[in-house]
């Protein structure tokens, strides 16, 4: 019977973990290149503004990061950094700065959605027709899936 449940134990444990790297894993396995530096610093000079992603704000830790420039124009978003890999990334813009989960929630609703990360070395994002990036003044990646705070800049 001991052996039993030590070969369950051990079993669960060898489950669990695996299926955390699974969670950690896909999204790398499954990225998409990643934009050519000189795109990126090419649409970036379009940009009517710019500001930093980092690693020390409230709700980031070490799964949970960005860090770059984030240039912002009426057009596109354009991200040169990195980001922590991670499932269902999505950025959005905000009318005020935040920089945790519990302080993004009560104002999600009137915040709108860019568009869907699926590259960890720098993205480009096009600004949706009718969206004025004037209204906001705070750019935000968030993890769908799991209500994860991954990082914010606030360009103006």
């Amino acid at each position: 019977m001991i052996r039993f449940v030590a070969l369950l134990v051990s079993h669960t444990i060898v489950l669990v973990v695996g299926f955390a790297l699974g969670i950690y894993f896909l999204p790398i396995l499954t990225a998409p290149d990643s934009p050519e530096t000189a795109v990126l610093e090419q649409k970036a000079q379009n940009a009517q503004y710019s500001a930093e992603f980092n690693r020390d704000l409230r709700g980031s830790d070490f799964l949970h990061w960005g860090e770059g420039k984030v240039s912002i124009s009426p057009e596109m978003i354009v991200h040169q950094g990195r980001l922590a890999p991670g499932p269902d990334y999505k950025v959005y813009l905000t009318t005020e700065f935040v920089e945790h989960e519990d302080e993004f929630l009560p104002i999600k609703d009137n915040s709108v959605l860019i568009g869907d990360v699926k590259t960890f070395d720098g993205f480009l994002l096009n600004v949706p027709e009718g969206v004025d990036i004037e209204t906001y003044n705070t750019v935000l990646v968030w993890c769908e899936t799991f209500g994860e705070f991954i990082s914010a800049a606030k360009y103006r």
